[in-house]
């Protein structure tokens, strides 16, 4: 269960504030799979970001009962100088699972051979993605948070990466932004929409994804 209280959220841009979440309340259920939907630059992301709690609300809190995952696939946090087995070991570590075991977890997933054992600093993008989303789905969480990380690395490797994150939702909840509805409807149960500081929760994912669809349309034709 993920809960938000009077969340605010805003930053200043050419000397105005922009909000990005004002005085935002909503309920995720256990179990749900919700899909976090709104335009580009909504704030989508600093909301997953505070509720992994790697970013801090203006004011308001996040409540949640269980384990939360970083963002599924993010690899900003490994070291480039160590390897990529060092770096697991590190998570590992730091969220106190087996070590041994997650190393070897990642090394089946990722299949990164050799390079398992280099710097990380040498790995190209679609190394560090195979990295990060082995390493995310190594750890049992009770809440994932994705962004859009079933989007990266080849075809084979999105389709194991969706493949297994399917599994892991039949026993977890989530969060989940991505721009591809086809994904949305496959892993999400029910869906919030962010609009210039709005947080709308729908409990019925179609209903999401067209209120969705009609901000994204209005603004198009705004544009036009």
């Amino acid at each position: 269960m993920i809960r938000l209280e009077n969340l605010r959220k805003s930053y200043r841009s050419g000397g105005r504030r922009r909000w990005v979440l004002d005085g935002a309340d909503a309920l995720f259920p256990t179990g749900a799979s919700v899909a976090l939907l709104g335009r580009n630059g909504a704030g989508k992301s600093t909301l997953l970001r505070m509720i992994a709690g790697t970013a801090r609300p203006d004011s308001g809190r996040i409540v949640a009962n269980g384990t939360i995952s970083w963002p599924v696939g993010f690899a900003g946090s490994f070291h480039p100088d160590l390897t990529g087995a060092q770096n697991v070991r590190f998570v590992a570590r730091i969220y106190g699972v087996d070590t041994d075991a997650l190393v070897a977890s990642v090394a089946d997933f990722a299949q990164l051979g050799d390079s398992y054992h280099l710097p990380f600093g040498g790995y190209s993008a679609g190394m560090r993605s195979r990295l990060a989303m082995g390493c995310s789905m190594g750890i049992d969480f009770d809440i994932y948070l994705v962004d859009e990380v079933t989007s990266v690395g080849d075809a084979e490797f999105r389709e194991k990466s969706q493949r297994v994150f399917a599994e892991r939702m039949q026993r977890a909840s989530s969060v989940v932004v991505s721009h591809s509805m086809p994904l949305i409807r496959r892993l999400c149960t029910m869906g919030a929409v962010l609009d210039r500081g709005r947080l709308t929760v729908f409990d019925r994912i179609e209903d999401a994804i067209a209120c969705h669809e009609h901000l994204m349309g209005a603004q198009d034709s705004v544009g036009d």
